[in-house]
């Protein structure tokens, strides 16, 4: 299955405790559907000392949230957008659904009726 959500994108969480929250991709993992997002579903990691880390204790760090918890943000709309795959497209193919813009932020050419059937 083709996935809308990339490393660097920015996106926005769309449900759970920190709905509304918007950050960086970190990490993608494309089979169990993860993504790692800067800043959103911190945890605690209780560490051992070890020689990197003499003091041990709590370290705060970023947990993955499931990928259909997240939307692709789309500044011009101010919120998440879905998005579709063109295959006409070169390889940012990315689409956004209702405003037929990419999610970069490239226009597209407007559709006629016969060309959409």
């Amino acid at each position: 299955m083709a996935m809308g959500i990339r490393k660097n994108d920015v996106v926005e969480v769309i449900c759970g405790d920190h709905r509304g929250a918007r950050g960086k991709v970190l990490r993608v993992d494309r089979r169990r559907d993860l993504v790692v997002v800067e800043g959103v579903n911190m945890v605690y990691r209780h560490v051992r000392p070890t020689r990197r880390n003499p003091q041990g204790g709590r370290v705060q760090k970023e947990a993955p949230i499931h990928l259909s918890n997240v939307l692709p943000y789309d500044p011009t709309a101010g919120r998440g957008q879905r998005v579709r795959f063109a295959v006409e497209r070169g390889p940012e193919g990315r689409v956004g659904k209702k405003r037929r813009v990419t999610v970069k932020g490239t226009t597209l050419h407007e559709m006629t009726r016969a060309e959409r059937k």
